[in-house]
């Protein structure tokens, strides 16, 4: 008792009262919910509860009545398990989160779910959980703000002008995926962006001594950030004057090292590993409250004079945003073309006419890859969609998404550009191309940052195989319909020689099997250009254009001008059996493959088989299309043969279990792509002899 008493003298002597009761409010708020649903994570919030409400109170600029104010600053609770930390705020400081909605913490049908969820709760900037994920959508977030300020703030007019905040714990941090984003930020000098490390030392399973000995310090200096310990996470006025000098730092992210204690104030379980993801219990929680001077009972307690207290954000916030509100009046009243692009790029909207300048491909353009023809398609677009920015993790010669004359997004005091700098305007953050380096998983979680910061239409490019590397970050956009658009080249066996560790067998099925993720697999470039305004327009989540890196012919629009609409219904007849005959057997190909049925369907019309080519490049789109549509492409009663340079599991079920598939069910070889494709069966002779199996059967 001797610790938890010294707890309550520290509580008491050292803070003031007023802060102490918010404080307390927050904790015990945090507590009762968990409580009551039975489940949750209480030792975050009872520790981290100073840190937040520093920050809370005295330096976030937000407004609780207009959560989506555009120059609010963006917190992000990286460390999603401690997500009744950040309901009691919003809660608190007059968002539209009801108190019945607290104590239906984890219950179904509720708006507070186990971790924070963007869309869900009036507030919540980020989906979090996976622990890293919050880390690097920060970043993402800092980056666009440092981009959109680039490009559109003026003198006397700092239209954008905020802060990125984040908490983050040990398991952050330990992710590799922090370090990833660490190492950009540090390079970009993102000075905006400041994270409170809640450095506990005590993890889900054990003190962090047993797995996490590292100078966190020294590791967050070496990547160029600006390093600040707090070592009482109780001494409000450590956390302010931290929060204070990371604010003033121009040059460098910020980390702010919080030593806090997990659980605090339970005489029996702070600083344990018990505390962090189990509730209290009701015998520990009376105790809890008795040690902090709370009274324990009734449950969810709120003080007046806290809750008034915490509820002057709604004035502040009302105020803050009315002064933007008419800066940004005098602004557009001084640069007026300007304004009425930053409002379009705020509401989301696409400029006019965005897609004039989409080209058509004609028989006469020599054979290309599709990775080709995206890179032709988006910069020929570009210049018009001015919020299209992104990159990829270092492969912009094999990607081809560089976007041409429109610079690159550095930070402005970057070493002058060398003989092969970036193009159109040298290095700032008003440049649209960004270098993500090798960093695939941090990539993800960035572009998830830049996209739900708003303003920005965020890419990433890499190959295929790599998706995989990304794919937590993938996920979560899809979880919060994120308009984000991934570009994967080098898309089968048929990228040749890097053999099998570079060629994707699996990627395309696992993608497809995330909800809400739009993938849309083109045969060639026009296919691929009505993928790119497909992948511009949607915006009920991310889309995934995967393309391929050996030519493949182009389909001429004048013999195919059914392309556009059909890859918008996902699927369509390419090429039917001759006019008054029924087909035979329907060849069903997605990407390069959807050529080799075009082939197989010539030589099987010499053996008298009525062949109808139907290609597929997007499952999600094509089931969107009513029954009737469906059955119209794919006969009921005609046998399939589907052609598909990746595994054959999920084809079955998608189109109908009789259906045959000639896919790849192993992993590749090394070898030039034509052989590999050979010797995997992609050949007209073998999509032949399949065929007529299936209809001499």
């Amino acid at each position: 008792m001797s610790q938890t008493s010294s707890i309550g003298q520290h509580e008491e002597g050292d803070l003031r009262s007023l802060d102490t009761l918010a404080i307390n409010t927050i904790r015990f708020l945090s507590v009762d919910a968990i409580q009551k649903a039975n489940s949750g994570h209480p030792g975050l919030p009872m520790g981290a509860a100073p840190m937040a409400y520093v920050l809370w109170t005295r330096y976030l600029k937000y407004n609780p009545k207009n959560p989506n104010w555009f120059d609010r600053d963006r917190f992000v609770l990286s460390a999603g398990h401690g997500s009744m930390l950040l309901y009691s705020l919003l809660y608190l400081t007059g968002y539209d989160l009801p108190l019945e909605q607290i104590k239906q913490f984890r219950q179904w049908g509720s708006i507070t779910p186990g971790h924070p969820e963007r869309g869900l709760t009036p507030g919540v900037e980020m989906t979090t959980g996976p622990l890293g994920q919050g880390f690097g959508n920060g970043v993402g977030m800092a980056i666009a703000e440092a981009h959109l300020a680039a490009v559109y703030n003026k003198l006397h007019f700092p239209l954008i002008d905020h802060f990125t905040y984040a908490i983050v714990s040990d398991g952050d941090l330990m992710e590799g995926v922090s370090g990833e984003a660490a190492s950009l930020a540090g390079h970009l000098k993102l000075g905006k962006l400041i994270y409170l490390y809640d450095n506990n030392h005590v993890s889900l399973s054990a003190a962090t001594e047993i797995t996490f000995t590292e100078d966190v310090g020294l590791r967050f200096k070496a990547y160029h950030w600006h390093v600040q310990t707090v070592t009482d996470g109780n001494d409000l006025s450590a956390i302010d004057q931290a929060l204070r000098n990371a604010r003033k730092e121009k040059e460098r992210p910020s980390l702010i090292m919080v030593h806090t204690h997990l659980g605090y104030g339970s005489p029996n379980k702070q600083d344990s590993y018990e505390v962090h993801g189990s509730p209290l219990g009701e015998q520990e929680v009376k105790l809890t409250k008795e040690n902090l001077g709370w009274p324990t009972e009734p449950p969810f307690y709120i003080p007046d004079e806290a809750l008034a207290h915490f509820r002057q954000a709604v004035e502040r916030g009302k105020n803050a945003e009315a002064d933007w509100n008419a800066m940004l009046s005098k602004y557009a009243q001084t640069y007026p073309d300007l304004a009425e692009q930053f409002l379009e790029v705020m509401r989301g909207e696409l400029p006019k006419n965005w897609n004039t300048d989409l080209p058509k491909f004609t028989q006469e353009n020599e054979e290309m890859g599709t990775r080709v023809a995206l890179g032709k398609v988006m910069n020929a677009t570009a210049p018009s969609l001015s919020a299209l920015v992104g990159g990829s993790a270092d492969l912009d010669p094999s990607t081809y998404t560089q976007l041409r004359e429109l610079g690159d997004l550095e930070n402005p005091k970057a070493e002058a550009d060398d003989a092969q700098g970036s193009a159109g305007g040298g290095r700032n953050y008003a440049g649209r191309n960004i270098h993500f380096g090798v960093r695939e998983h941090g990539m993800g979680s960035i572009l998830n940052g830049m996209a739900v910061h708003g303003g920005i239409l965020p890419f990433g490019a890499t190959f295929l195989i790599f998706s995989d590397y990304m794919r937590p970050p993938i996920r979560l956009a899809a979880l919060m319909n994120a308009h984000v658009i991934y570009i994967f080249t080098h898309d089968s066996i048929g990228l040749g020689e890097d053999g099998p560790t570079h060629q994707p067998v699996e990627q395309l099925l696992g993608l497809r099997s995330i909800p809400g993720l739009l993938l849309i697999r083109p045969a060639d470039a026009n296919e691929t250009t009505e993928a790119w305004r497909i992948a511009i327009e949607h915006q009920d989540g991310p889309v995934a254009l995967v393309l391929t890196r050996q030519k493949v012919p182009v389909l001429n629009l004048a013999l195919y001008p059914q392309i556009p609409n059909g890859v918008r219904k996902g699927g369509y007849i390419l090429l039917d059996a001759p006019r008054n005959t029924n087909p035979d057997v329907v060849l069903v190909a997605s990407g390069s493959e959807v050529h080799l049925a075009l082939a197989a369907k010539e030589q099987l019309a010499k053996d008298a088989v009525n062949a109808r080519v139907v290609s597929l490049p997007s499952w999600n789109l094509f089931v969107s299309q009513s029954i009737e549509y469906q059955n119209n492409i794919l006969l009921a009663g005609v046998p399939v043969l589907v052609i598909e340079a990746g595994v054959s599991l999920g084809w079955r079920a998608y189109i109908k279990p009789s259906v045959s598939v000639i896919g790849v069910d192993r992993f590749g070889a090394s070898a030039p792509g034509g052989v590999i494709l050979n010797k995997f069966g992609f050949t007209v002779e073998n999509v032949c002899k399949q065929a007529l199996s299936l209809v001499r059967h």
